[in-house]
């Protein structure tokens, strides 16, 4: 897989730069539901073979991907919990 082929799968889904499993999978089903075969699309088949290659190739992507468990990205990831543990003992927003 090249990063040409990445970015053509998130443009192909429709998905923004930054995207959860959650929301790809969300959004395969709702692709897919869309252009099924069924619903009497034109280009239906094409479109679901398309939609389906995307997905093969985030798949794929999120497989090898290194999840980083450090404090920094778990802050980046969590921003309430940055602030909170950047305000917990002030006076005026702590609880103390």
């Amino acid at each position: 897989m090249t990063y040409a082929d990445l970015l053509e799968a998130v443009q192909t889904l429709g998905l923004h730069e930054r995207s959860t499993i959650s929301e790809i999978k969300s959004r395969h089903r709702e692709l897919v539901k869309r252009y099924h075969p069924d619903t009497g699309h034109a280009d239906g088949q094409e479109a679901i073979r398309n939609i389906n290659a995307a997905f093969r190739v985030l798949l794929d992507y999120i497989e090898e991907y290194r999840l980083s468990f450090t404090e920094e990205e778990f802050y980046e990831q969590n921003p309430e919990e940055r602030i909170r543990r950047q305000f917990m003992n002030d006076p005026l927003w702590g609880k103390n």
